[in-house]
């Protein structure tokens, strides 16, 4: 079990008034993710469809990764800076 990866597939979708905030922090937010133990891929892209929408993709080496992940995540200014904007994710485990 030690070795489930886990997705994260989804969006969120940035309202207007807090595009240019949610914008210069995501740098931040992506090299601290990218840095972590356990990431193996970490993206955050404009959706090229939707204005204010950021397709989001992670894949963790597994839950305790994830786990950790979201901890940090919870304790960021990106938590400070999304707080409330809505978020459409699918998590999915691959069993090894």
């Amino acid at each position: 079990m030690a070795d489930t990866k886990i997705y994260l597939d989804g969006h969120i979708d940035v309202p207007q008034d807090r595009l240019e905030a949610v914008k210069a922090a995501l740098p931040v937010h992506i090299a601290h993710t990218r840095a972590e133990a356990g990431c193996l891929s970490f993206s955050v892209e404009p959706c090229p469809d939707v204005a204010g929408r950021f397709l989001v993709s992670e894949v963790f080496i597994n839950q305790a990764a994830f786990d950790a992940h979201q901890a940090r995540t919870k304790a960021s200014s990106w938590f400070q800076v999304t707080a409330g904007i809505p978020r459409d994710y699918k998590i999915r485990v691959e069993e090894p």
